[in-house]
Parts: C-alpha cells; sequence; structure tokens
C-alpha cells in the first residue's frame, strides 16, 4: 500500500495539498547517493515520507504517510526533518494529525545520526497532543523497528492493516542475531490487538469513516439534535430493602455499558492500554450522547454474565480513558457495574491496589468533566475507582459497597445468612448513597431495569446528557476544586 494509496482512501477526492519541500541535503557518500537515486526512481518520489494536508467529509487534517518502495521506508535525518516539520505546521495550524507509518525502521545508511531523530519526532508528537490536537494513526505493512518504536506507537487511536507485519525487531534480524526463526504470529496486526497494543485492525476501505466519526467525537463539537423529552422526575425511595437492588442488579438481561452506548452517536470502540494489557471484562469507546462527545469507559457486564471480576488490566485501561479525556479536553463518562476487582495470585502480583490506587487519584484530580454511573452493582475497589466525579448518577437499583453483601457478612458474622441485613446497615442502597453525598441523582427503574431494557437505556443516556450539560462548559480548575471538596467533607456533616 503506497502513500498516494493512503491519501486517496481516506481524504476528500482532489482535496490534498503537500507541504514538502526538496529533502535537505545529508553529504551521502558515493554508494549511499547512488542508492538513494535508485529508490527515488523507482519509487517515484524523493524520500521514504509524503507529508501534505486534505479533508475528511470537508474536515481539514494534515497527513504524514510513509512510502516503503523508498528504501523500505526508512528514516533518516532528511526524512525525519520533513516529519517533524510537518507535525509541527500541524500543531501550529491546529489540525488533528492523520499518520500512517509503513518503514522497515532506522535508515543504517545513516547510522546512530538517524537512530536519534526518533527521539526529535516523538518530541514532536508529544507537542502536538499538549496541545489538546488529535493524533491518530494507521499502521501499515509494515511497521518496524524505531518507526513503531516512536511515532507509530503516540497515537490517541492506533489501527493497523489487517495481515500487516508490525513490531520492534525485524524477524530477518533476529534470525540473523539468534540463529533461528522469530515465533509465528507475534508481530502480527491482530495478535497486538488482542494483546491490547492497538485498538483495531481494519481495511483502508472502513478507515475514511472511523476516523471521520473519531474527529467529530475528539474535537470536541456538540450536536444540537432533535429535543430529547424532559427526564422523569426523580426516582422516589419507597423504603424498599438494600437487598432487593442486590438481587436486581444481578438479573440476566439488565442493561449494561453497551446497551447504553447503542443510543450513542459517532462511536468508535477502542481496545486496551496500548502497552499490552488487555482485560475484556472492560469497555472502552468513543462517543457522542445526545450531541455531547465524550470518551465512555466501564465494566461490561455482557461479557461473562455480570460474573467477570477486573484485573490491574482493566484499572491500567481505565486511566488510559482518563489521559484521553484530558488531552483532548473532552468529557469523561464512567460505568461501573461489576461484582468486584480480581482477587487472584495473578492480579496481586501485577499490581492490583496500586493500580486502584492510582485510578482514585486519577480521577478526582483530572482536568476535565466527568460524570460516574452506578449503573447495577459497585461492589469493592474496582467500584471505588471509578466513583469520584463530578456528578453520580445511580440507577435506581444500583448499590455500593466495600464489598459483596455476601462477603461483608462472611466477615463481621462468619456466614453469609446475614448479607441482606448487612447491605441495609452499611447504607449501600442508591437512595442512602443520595441521602449521604456520594450520588447526585436517582434513575427510576418500572420495576427495574431488566424489564425495560430499552426504555431504562434511553432514560439513562439522557440522565447522562443532562449532567454532562451542566458541568461541560464550567472552568476545569473550579471542577477540580469543588471535586476535591465533595471528597474531602463527605462524612463529615
Amino acid at each position: 500500500m503506497s502513500a498516494d494509496d493512503v491519501v486517496s482512501g481516506i481524504l476528500d477526492l482532489d482535496s490534498f495539498v503537500g507541504w514538502d519541500a526538496v529533502p535537505i541535503d545529508v553529504s551521502p557518500d558515493e554508494d549511499y547517493r547512488v542508492e538513494l537515486v535508485a529508490a527515488a526512481e523507482k519509487s517515484g518520489v524523493d524520500e521514504s515520507v509524503r507529508t501534505g494536508e486534505g479533508r475528511i467529509r470537508g474536515r481539514r487534517v494534515a497527513v504524514v504517510a510513509g512510502e516503503f518502495t523508498f528504501l523500505a521506508g526508512s528514516i533518516g535525518v532528511a526524512a525525519a526533518e520533513r516529519i517533524v516539520s510537518a507535525i509541527e505546521r500541524a500543531t501550529a495550524e491546529e489540525l488533528p494529525l492523520l499518520a500512517s507509518p509503513t518503514s522497515g525502521g532506522t535508515r543504517m545508511q545513516e547510522g546512530t545520526l538517524a537512530f536519534l531523530q526518533m527521539v526529535k519526532i516523538a518530541a514532536a508528537v508529544h507537542t502536538h497532543k499538549a496541545a489538546h490536537l488529535p493524533y491518530l494513526v494507521y499502521l501499515r505493512n509494515p511497521t518496524m523497528g524505531g518507526v513503531f518504536a516512536s511515532w507509530g506507537s503516540l497515537g490517541h487511536i492506533t489501527i493497523a492493516e489487517p495481515g500487516a507485519l508490525i513490531g520492534f525487531l525485524g524477524p530477518r534480524v533476529y534470525q540473523a542475531l539468534y540463529d533461528e526463526p522469530f515465533p509465528d504470529g507475534v508481530q502480527t496486526a491482530e495478535n497486538l490487538y488482542r494483546n491490547g497494543v492497538i485498538d483495531g485492525v481494519v481495511p483502508l476501505r472502513f478507515l475514511r469513516s472511523i476516523m471521520h466519526r473519531a474527529l467529530v467525537v475528539l474535537s470536541g463539537e456538540r450536536a444540537i439534535g432533535r429535543r430529547q423529552p424532559d427526564l422523569i422526575a426523580a426516582a422516589v425511595d419507597a423504603g424498599a430493602p438494600a437487598w432487593d437492588s442486590v438481587l436486581a442488579s444481578r438479573r440476566v438481561g439488565r442493561p449494561g455499558i453497551r446497551q447504553l452506548l447503542r443510543h450513542g452517536t459517532e462511536r468508535v470502540p477502542l481496545s486496551g492500554t496500548g502497552q499490552g494489557d488487555a482485560d475484556r471484562s472492560v469497555l472502552l469507546a468513543l462517543s457522542r450522547l445526545r450531541g455531547i462527545p465524550c470518551v465512555l469507559f466501564g465494566h461490561d457486564r455482557d461479557r461473562a454474565g455480570g460474573e467477570q471480576t477486573m484485573g490491574p488490566a482493566a484499572l491500567r485501561e481505565a486511566r488510559r480513558s482518563m489521559r484521553l479525556a484530558e488531552e483532548m479536553q473532552i468529557p469523561l463518562v464512567l460505568v461501573i457495574d461489576t461484582v468486584g476487582a480480581s482477587l487472584t495470585k495473578e492480579a496481586e502480583e501485577r499490581g492490583l491496589a496500586p493500580e486502584i490506587a492510582r485510578c482514585i487519584v486519577d480521577l478526582v484530580t483530572l482536568n476535565t468533566p466527568t460524570v460516574s454511573v452506578l449503573l447495577g452493582q459497585g461492589s469493592g475497589g474496582g467500584a471505588l475507582a471509578l466513583l469520584p466525579a463530578d456528578r453520580v448518577i445511580a440507577a435506581q437499583h444500583g448499590w455500593l459497597a466495600p464489598l459483596p453483601p455476601e462477603g461483608a457478612s462472611a466477615i463481621v458474622y462468619r456466614d453469609v445468612e446475614h448479607a441482606p441485613a448487612l447491605a441495609d446497615r452499611q447504607g449501600t442502597r442508591s437512595f442512602d448513597l443520595q441521602r449521604n453525598g456520594i450520588v447526585d441523582t436517582v434513575v427510576p427503574e418500572f420495576p427495574d431495569a431488566a424489564d425495560e431494557p430499552v426504555e431504562f437505556a434511553q432514560r439513562m443516556v439522557s440522565a447522562i446528557a443532562h449532567e454532562l450539560q451542566a458541568i461541560v462548559d464550567v472552568p476545569t480548575d473550579r471542577l477540580r476544586a469543588q471535586r476535591l471538596s465533595r471528597y474531602r467533607e463527605l462524612g463529615l456533616r
């Protein structure tokens, strides 16, 4: 796939305008000069990258695309300078940037100087992202070495071409160094997706639509659609015992985060941490809820009937959602619906408790609007890690406790028979949480969400949008101060 293929496959027809100047002179020796001339004749381009701008459905974007036919897409000083100049121009002109590398890595003919160019490219990408501008990456076949280890791995969203060879050390180099073949199936786009390194594997023909949806959300633009019906009056506490809510929250058929996402628009699913972690008990996506853009993250009860616990990778993915929302200055919506954090040897050894602590700190100090939704079960540290937001909404039968009531009963009474009574004593119900200042709004269920999944999901999405609308224009420093004050005073009044 050539750079021209990428440009024509993603951008609006005839919208591309090149930015490339004549490559800088790297003072090549005679052999290298001959190689450069031959590469230009073979590829029809003057370097291993092309840069410029175009439009995706009318939306202006900057593009940096690798060209593998020019010396295997390798990056030397001239190519790196072209990339950095394009990134800096995109930043100065406040343009989102689409990068599509394909490369064998660093250009060996230029040695260590070429190797060090990855530092300035990575720094330029960081500056672009620090300006709250989208950086979207499409990895093509192949993307290897220092290219993958710098600008190929820094995207807010990273998608790859199906079947693409992607990795750090090339298989030919590995075999030469270790006299054995590299294991099959490791350095593939599909394997990296399964392991949480990239967000998806998508053919070029679908990329234009995905990138457009992502840019709509990441730009922070709000849509004005048809007016939603007014929110139903807050749920009324009828004095039902907490155990009723516990049982309702565990019912098969109760709507979860996926049902909420179906009522959003411009949906773009993401996956994993980008650092080799993936936990299928959670879901991460971009969306607009009632026209308001957001990063949506939460427990996914559909994955295992609501019984799958969350491990350290899920919490690291939660922290990714927080960073993404803060970098792009769009709201974060967190959905709580979990039986609790994983109680396994692996979870302990991979830092479950420290990740809970980091999640809490990241969330309570985040510089972007936040809404947490207690959708169902809210058990233990896995729930608490997603709770401390600017606004907290609870489903009528949502509940929050340090442990499942059975676990608390085992600690206090050395049996599980006291679980219903202990759930009441601990103040776990949504109405108790509201009375204690933990929850702001309780969304009613008629009689519980499993009996009216579509209506309930619509009602909850309207409630989320209502709360987002109230805070989305509040200065982030004020939101953060109010959030810290709220949790500082909790339980003292």
